[in-house]
């Protein structure tokens, strides 16, 4: 692919798209329409997804009206109570979380912090968002989510502006009452699936997410995932591999890797035929470390680390758990890396307005996609897939640790 279509993929889905939305759906259309105009076959899959529509959030910070967002999906209602501001999730700052409304220092919360809040006796949540040294007061919105609650009760959760959160205990704020009417229904999220048969019927899935959060347009965070995954495509659609490539643009990843769970679980039968799953998560930002989390066998990430002295491309190759769409597939046995160009807050920010295709660069995008569709190619022309389908007993754990079935040592 050239800079110039490059960049106007990043110029035509330059708009925030998140989970569920027409939005995200019309960002899934122009994925197809990209991969058929290089002549592949795509098909859209649908799966559902819990979705809300915020009609009223209100928090009154001692009957003092502050501005926030409601949590879409944790239900409607009105609950008050005393300020308690707990910073981390220790037991000794659980337990004194009874009856209270709990501010917490973070945008959102895992499952055994919820958990033991709600055995705790917390009343309802709050969230912060944002710098204090910033101009603008954008605040997130964001889902209490499923897999968070468990068979636990919803309690109501907003998220404030970090700056208000200081005024709250600069005030001494003794109590806070928070007030959310919502909308919420089943909705639908989509994942683009696209098909370069190979010579064998066993298969390479190469991931990436399309979706955005509320506030950003997520050009880094990961349209630069799937335009990487397009350019793969675009590297190897006349070269004749023996394993097949099977394409999937994820949807509603930012809401905790919905689409690659979804397409797991739909094709189960086929994940045996699965030889490996490559997942693209945010490349060819201008500055930034070139890595490569490896959910698999150790020496896998030796490999990378091998190949990338030989085409003198520095990776930084380890194994372990990435947050992506790499996750889902792990997990069912299927070994599994993400790659990502990783650069600072200051120069790449994610999550937040300014995720914009001016923090990336198209050259560098160009290099990073050679050395992941270089890969690619000989991965899928090997005469058997080097890589074993053993996942690492340490690895499992932190699986186990991600996935809430295990607390984190």
């Amino acid at each position: 692919m050239t800079h110039e279509q490059m960049q106007r993929i990043f110029d035509d889905t330059n708009f925030v798209h998140r989970s569920g939305t027409p939005e995200e759906l019309q960002v899934a259309e122009y994925l197809k329409a990209q991969c058929e105009a290089l002549g592949i076959p795509a098909r859209i899959e649908a799966f559902p997804v819990a979705m809300g529509e915020i009609e009223e959030a209100r928090v009154l910070a001692d009957g003092r009206e502050i501005p926030c967002k409601g949590f879409f999906c944790c239900g409607s209602g009105t609950v008050e109570g005393e300020l308690y501001y707990m910073p981390a999730t220790d037991p000794v700052s659980i337990a004194g979380a009874k009856d209270k409304i709990v501010l917490l220092d973070t945008g959102g919360v895992g499952f055994f912090a919820y958990q033991d809040l709600m055995k705790a006796g917390a009343k309802g949540i709050l969230f912060q968002y944002g710098n204090v040294n910033f101009p603008n007061r954008d605040i997130d919105e964001r889902d209490l989510r499923a897999a968070v609650v468990g068979e636990e009760r919803k309690v109501l959760c907003a998220t404030i502006h970090t700056a208000d959160a200081v005024e709250l205990l600069r005030h001494e704020t003794k109590r806070i009452s928070i007030t959310i009417k919502q909308r919420e229904w089943e909705g639908e999220s989509h994942n683009v699936v696209a098909e370069l048969p190979g010579k064998r019927d066993e298969w390479i899935a190469l991931t990436a997410h399309y979706d955005t959060t509320a506030l950003s347009h997520g050009s880094y965070d990961n349209m630069s995932g799937c335009v990487g995954i397009l350019g793969v495509l675009d590297a190897l659609k006349t070269e004749k591999l023996n394993y097949g490539l099977r394409l999937i643009f994820c949807g509603s990843e930012e809401r905790g890797l919905l689409g690659s769970k979804a397409w797991v679980r739909d094709h189960e039968a086929e994940l045996p035929k699965l030889a490996l799953n490559i997942n693209l998560d945010m490349i060819g930002t201008w500055l930034g470390k070139f890595i490569s989390k490896v959910t698999a066998e150790e020496k896998l990430a030796n490999y990378l680390g091998y190949m990338g002295a030989e085409l003198g491309f520095p990776v930084e190759a380890k194994t372990g758990v990435y947050s992506s769409d790499s996750t889902p597939f792990a997990d069912k046995g299927v070994p599994a890396l993400s790659f990502a160009r990783i650069a600072g807050p200051n120069a790449a920010p994610i999550h937040c307005r300014y995720d914009l295709p001016e923090l990336l660069s198209m050259a560098q995008m160009e290099k990073d996609i050679a050395f992941i569709a270089a890969f690619t190619k000989r991965m899928a022309n090997a005469a058997v897939c080097p890589v074993s389908r053993e996942i690492p007993e340490k690895v499992k754990t932190e699986l186990d640790e991600y996935l809430f079935r295990k607390r984190r040592s």
